[in-house]
């Protein structure tokens, strides 16, 4: 054969190999190009599956909207009783007082205006570490020094009803008023509708974006535990005991208040709740050298607890890092309690007190 030709034809064996080559990489790169797109394809997968666990957050009956919180002091004397709008808080503290006394601060988020709440009373300063815990405006009647220190240290959204309380029956332009029907300082009111209209005077930001303290779940909660709490009875002091009776019907508990069935004011319904959470931290007299006997908390830290809902008790540790961090509510193995969608009683109990269950 021609010398030319062959060299020729191993020219074009040459260029097809060339092309061969060519078309093969393209070919495997589209390929590595659909990995990495199904790559994508699955991290939008995780992303959707993320949103909708938030979504599913959304769906909590109990915690919904931007409503911002508002969270207001309420007298727990027996000259108070009975008292309004507890039944519409999402959550409800107590914590003992001066007195052997306790003090409530229902938290209210998405509720109606004209829901009227009281009697009012002034604040304490460890009840602002759970005003800050929920992003809540601050609302009382007047408060202890140690309170309105805090509330200038922590640069609270501060609501002082001392400053709109007109002593008097209430009017269309009342803002926080008096009752006749009970005796003073036991008979001060104000609305929901009425802190807002405060609120938005003072520049406050009327929504909020936090996550709940509680971690709600849509699910119904059972505990697995041998602890029966059909009744619940907790001593605040000698002369204050609280306590929970459990409906199975409703799935809810019945609130006694010193041997008496608390009710609400305005509604006439009985006060009930459909979690509680007991927290058993120590507590103490201050020596603030005016002698009223004002107690203080260690409630920064670890305090041992119980979580009930359904008829059932399980013991948890409360955790809260700072006093504007949120508390952890966290069984023994260290995971975070899911909380029933509805609201809850979080009763902060001396350390000492001897919980009953039955």
């Amino acid at each position: 054969m021609d010398k030319k030709v062959i060299i020729g034809i191993a020219i074009v064996v040459i260029i097809v190999a060339i092309c061969t080559g060519v078309f093969i990489f393209k070919t495997n790169s589209v390929e590595t190009s659909g990995e990495v797109s199904n790559s994508n394809q699955s991290g939008k997968v995780e992303n959707n599956e993320k949103e909708a666990v938030t979504e599913t957050k959304k769906d909590i009956k109990i915690y919904s909207g931007n409503d911002r919180p508002i969270a207001l002091m309420v007298d727990n004397n027996v000259n108070a009783q009975p008292q309004s709008g507890i039944n519409s808080a999402y959550v409800v503290y107590e914590i003992i007082v001066e007195g052997l006394e306790t003090r409530l601060m229902p938290v209210f988020k998405g509720v109606s205006d004209d829901l009227v709440v009281g009697p009012v009373r002034s604040v304490r300063h460890y009840y602002i570490d759970y005003m800050n815990e929920n992003d809540a405006i601050c609302s009382h009647l007047g408060q202890s020094p140690q309170a309105q220190s805090d509330i200038k240290t922590f640069k609270m959204d501060d609501i002082n009803g001392q400053d709109y309380d007109t002593g008097k029956a209430r009017t269309a332009t009342s803002l926080f008023w008096r009752e006749s029907h009970k005796k003073a300082p036991h008979n001060a009111y104000t609305s929901i509708g009425s802190l807002k209209q405060i609120a938005k005077q003072k520049g406050f930001e009327l929504t909020s974006t936090e996550d709940s303290v509680l971690n709600y779940v849509e699910k119904e909660v059972n505990l697995e535990s041998e602890t029966v709490a059909n009744t619940i009875t907790i001593p605040y002091a000698s002369n204050h005991k609280v306590k929970y009776v459990y409906d199975s019907e409703t799935g809810r508990y019945t609130r006694y208040s010193k041997g008496k069935l608390q009710k609400d004011e305005s509604t006439g319904e009985d006060i009930t709740t459909k979690n509680i959470i007991i927290s058993l931290v120590y507590n103490y007299t201050l020596d603030d050298g005016e002698d009223k006997g004002r107690q203080t908390l260690n409630n920064v830290g670890q305090a041992n607890g119980y979580y009930i809902t359904n008829g059932k008790a399980s013991p948890i540790l409360c955790k809260k890092d700072t006093r504007t961090s949120q508390t952890k509510y966290l069984y023994h193995d260290g995971t975070e309690i899911e909380v029933n969608d509805g609201n809850t009683f979080i009763n902060i109990v001396p350390i000492d007190a001897e919980i009953v269950f039955e």
